[in-house]
């Protein structure tokens, strides 16, 4: 009989006391937390050091880290042509009072500032230098190997999952949502893990295989509240977008935005649910 993980207690870092965590991360990798720059988010922490790095860490149950473990900053250290932090190395421990894991990864500081949230609501108005470089570093990623599986919003994305979000809001089951190409992607690709004006990606965590175009279609999904901002990105990664796997993942991104969770007021929802339907008739074309 396979034993389970222990389920830890749900946590969101923004409130709950972390005081004693950072004290535990400054004396194991030996720096001085700059205690002003700390960012606090519902699943993460992180802060600027003494040495000018930046140290993001993570909290998460036993029962959260799978088979492929939870090092994508560090995993994703070797790829090749990926405008990236470097990363300098890494901390983990298990919490002595709860089934949890506690995980820090030191990286080298951001060239230049986050673009925004991973929802944007107004044009970053981004340089020509900035989209050359935000497709060659995409580019490159889909042609590097990994026995990694992609975790968009931390759940590991297969055929079923992918059929099943796109049933969802197709109402139809007369076409195939067969995925023909699965490679690299980042898995969390928005407008708040991606900097500027120098371009950078980061925040790693979810990247693994994925069905081709996923990242194109997160990155459009994210934009379509500025829909000059949202024709850019579709225009810069048309090859996805005009692949049969783009418009699988174009809907899969859709199914997210259209779902039972939508707010009525969100500006994305007539722009996705109109090309939604335009794709769903383009595939039932054949």
């Amino acid at each position: 009989m396979t034993l389970s993980a222990p389920s830890a207690r749900s946590v969101d870092l923004r409130v709950e006391p972390v005081e004693n965590v950072l004290d535990h991360v400054a004396r194991s990798l030996q720096v001085d937390l700059d205690r002003d720059t700390v960012v606090r988010k519902r699943r993460s922490v992180g802060a600027r050091t003494d040495r000018r790095t930046w140290v993001r860490i993570e909290r998460r149950g036993l029962d959260r880290i799978g088979v492929q473990g939870w090092n994508g900053t560090e995993c994703a250290a070797r790829l090749e042509g990926v405008a990236q932090p470097v990363w300098r190395g890494c901390v983990v421990w298990r919490d002595a009072d709860e089934p949890v894991m506690w995980r820090v990864d030191e990286t080298d500081l951001l060239p230049s500032a986050p673009i925004g949230n991973a929802i944007l609501s107004e044009d970053p108005k981004l340089q020509d230098a900035w989209w050359q470089a935000f497709n060659a570093s995409l580019d490159a990623l889909a042609d590097q190997d990994t026995r990694r599986v992609a975790t968009p919003d931390t759940v590991t994305i297969t055929q079923a999952l992918v059929t099943e979000a796109i049933r969802s809001i197709s109402h139809s089951h007369d076409f195939d949502t067969t995925i023909q190409s699965w490679v690299p992607a980042h898995a969390d690709l928005n407008w708040a893990n991606m900097t500027a004006p120098t371009f950078c990606l980061f925040d790693w965590e979810d990247w693994g295989n994925a069905p081709r175009g996923l990242d194109s279609a997160s990155l459009w999904g994210s934009s379509l509240a500025v829909p000059a901002l949202a024709d850019r990105v579709w225009q810069e990664r048309r090859r996805d977008f005009e692949s049969r796997d783009g418009k699988l993942m174009t809907l899969f991104v859709c199914s997210k935005i259209l779902g039972p969770d939508a707010h009525p007021e969100d500006p994305r929802l007539t722009p996705a649910r109109r090309v939604a339907e335009r794709i769903v008739s383009e595939l039932q074309a054949g």
